[in-house]
């Protein structure tokens, strides 16, 4: 709900408010994001949605739209932490740009993070590698941090 919510929003409802915000989307029929499965228990997720979705994004100065090209945004992972370093958030991220394909995407924008200096603690990786987004096609297209570069794979190029 980070990305869906303004910060007094998210902070007020921190917790049990935010889950039941999120159980109410899903509710709706709306789907927030993908789940993934080992054995029959859910092991790992990822959010993806058109951008509009995702109302923090306009209001970040480095997040900001490229351009006025429609996009879909793959803004959050989680993965279970006996399961992480084992390839699992490239399988999402390619599971989310087919979903987003299916559903007439023309292009997918991430917004992972890029290191400074080798690997980083697990929580602050929740958008993502940049090298993981490489690896599943993407492209940069902008970067107005250091660290933060905007990716996109383009399904269909105008």
């Amino acid at each position: 709900m980070w990305w869906r919510l303004t910060r007094s929003e998210f902070q007020k409802k921190k917790g049990e408010g935010n889950r039941a915000s999120l159980k109410k989307i899903v509710d709706s029929g709306e789907v927030p994001g993908l789940i993934a499965y080992s054995r029959g228990q859910p092991v790992a997720w990822c959010s993806i949605g058109p951008r509009e979705d995702y109302p923090v994004l306009e209001r970040s100065r480095v997040l900001a739209r490229v351009d006025d090209r429609p996009v879909w945004s793959v803004v959050c992972f989680f993965i279970a932490k006996p399961l992480r370093r084992k390839g699992l958030t490239l399988e999402l991220l390619k599971a989310a740009v087919s979903y987003a394909k299916k559903h007439g995407a023309g292009a997918v924008e991430g917004y992972p993070v890029e290191p400074r200096t080798g690997a980083i603690p697990d929580a602050f990786a929740y958008t993502g590698l940049s090298s993981t987004f490489r690896k599943a096609g993407f492209i940069e297209v902008a970067r107005r941090s250091e660290t933060r570069p905007i990716m996109r794979f383009f399904i269909h190029r105008l």
